[in-house]
This record gives C-alpha cells, sequence and structure tokens, in this order.
C-alpha cells in the first residue's frame, strides 16, 4: 500500500537535511510514528501525502511512484487513495457538514452519496449535525467529522497529525477508537503522526522518530 525508502527533506538550500526510517505500511494495517517536536514528523506526513517533494528518496503508493509525480499528480492521487485528519480542521466555513463531506468526495472525483455521509455521520454520534454549520461545532465535534471527511471517500490510508495530542486519556481512547474502527471499515491503513507517548501502549507497531539530521 505505502512504501518509503531513503526520505530526505531540506528547508533551505544551504541547511542540513532531515533523514526518516524507511516505512512499509500494508492495506489494513496501523502504524504509528512518535516523536518529539523537532524531529520532523509533520514534514514526514507531508511527504508521505505528497505535500513536500523530498530532497532525496521516494514514496511508492500502491506500488506506483507517488513522490515523483507533478504537483497536480499527487493533489489528484492524494484526494483519491489518501484521507488526512489534521491539528487543525480546515473545513469550508461557509458549507454544512454534509456539504463539506460531499465536497471531499468530488475533490476524490466521486459522486456525493447522501447514504453514504449519513451512515457516516450516525456511526460517529453526529446523525444531528448533518445540516449544521461546521462553524457551530465543538472541538470534539469538529474532530469527527475531520475524521467522516477522511473516510468518506473510501481512502486506501489514512494519515492522522497528532488527533489525540490535546485530549484527555478517556477522549484519547475514544478517538483512537473511531480511527481505527473507521480504518477497518474502509478496509484502509492507519498511520497516526504524534508526540502523544500514551499512543505507545496502544499501538504496537511503531516507529519512534529521533532529530537525525544529515551533514549539508
Amino acid at each position: 500500500m505505502l512504501r518509503t525508502q531513503g526520505l530526505r527533506y531540506r528547508y533551505a538550500d544551504d541547511g542540513p537535511e532531515l533523514a526518516f526510517p524507511d516505512l512499509d505500511v500494508g492495506r489494513g494495517k496501523e502504524l504509528l510514528l512518535l516523536g518529539a517536536s523537532g524531529t520532523g514528523k509533520t514534514t514526514l506526513l507531508h511527504l508521505i501525502a505528497g505535500m513536500r517533494t523530498p530532497s532525496a528518496g521516494d514514496v511508492r503508493l500502491n506500488g506506483h511512484p507517488f513522490s515523483a509525480l507533478s504537483t497536480a499528480e499527487r493533489d489528484l492521487a492524494r484526494g483519491q487513495h489518501m484521507g488526512i485528519v489534521f491539528q487543525t480542521a480546515h473545513f469550508v466555513r461557509s458549507l454544512t457538514v454534509s456539504e463539506n463531506l460531499a465536497l471531499a468526495r468530488t475533490l476524490a472525483g466521486l459522486e456525493p452519496d447522501e447514504a453514504r455521509i449519513e451512515s457516516l455521520l450516525a456511526g460517529l454520534g453526529l446523525s444531528h449535525k448533518l445540516n449544521a454549520r461546521v462553524d457551530a461545532l465543538s472541538v470534539g465535534e469538529q474532530q469527527r467529522v475531520s475524521i467522516a471527511r477522511a473516510v468518506v471517500h473510501g481512502p486506501g490510508i489514512i494519515l492522522a497529525d497528532e488527533p489525540t495530542s490535546a485530549l484527555d486519556d478517556t477522549n484519547t481512547d475514544g478517538v483512537l477508537d473511531l480511527l481505527r474502527q473507521q480504518a477497518s471499515d474502509s478496509g484502509a491503513a492507519l498511520l497516526i503522526v504524534t508526540h502523544d507517548q500514551r499512543l505507545k501502549d496502544r499501538m504496537a507497531d511503531r516507529v519512534e522518530l529521533t532529530l537525525n539530521p544529515t551533514a549539508a
């Protein structure tokens, strides 16, 4: 499903490169990327998602080169095959919850599917928010809608950036359960990037990142 090899990234032409471990995540599997601030966790997620271009190495998606694609081709492939839960929800504030989810399907090249959207929101306890404006949601509700948006188009891989770092233990377990359930329902791989050490005991397969810049 997803494989990276020799990934490096340089923020400035004369600066050091960040070197990342190789990853291999099969469909239906889960992986925790754990690291302190400054270890490049979010940068690695952006490289995997094609939102940044590596200075060396490559990302392969479903066995095909991904990082070597043009920006437009990566955007299209990301929309079709990946679902991303960002640290901060990036909704279209003028749209309702259902309209934001329909837009996510449209961007993936799919027709809006009201039955799919209603079923997904019901499973997340948000049926009553179907026609609510996203800016009227609580923080917890926004997070659940973010998860719904990430999986509404049936992606092969779900990427989650710090989904639990601001939550207490009970809500951390709840969000992790939601992510796992939605990944299972979609048959998707789940990759969580975080500094939240509590997840270390909750996810068996993990890679711990360290600050490992190479020489410029």
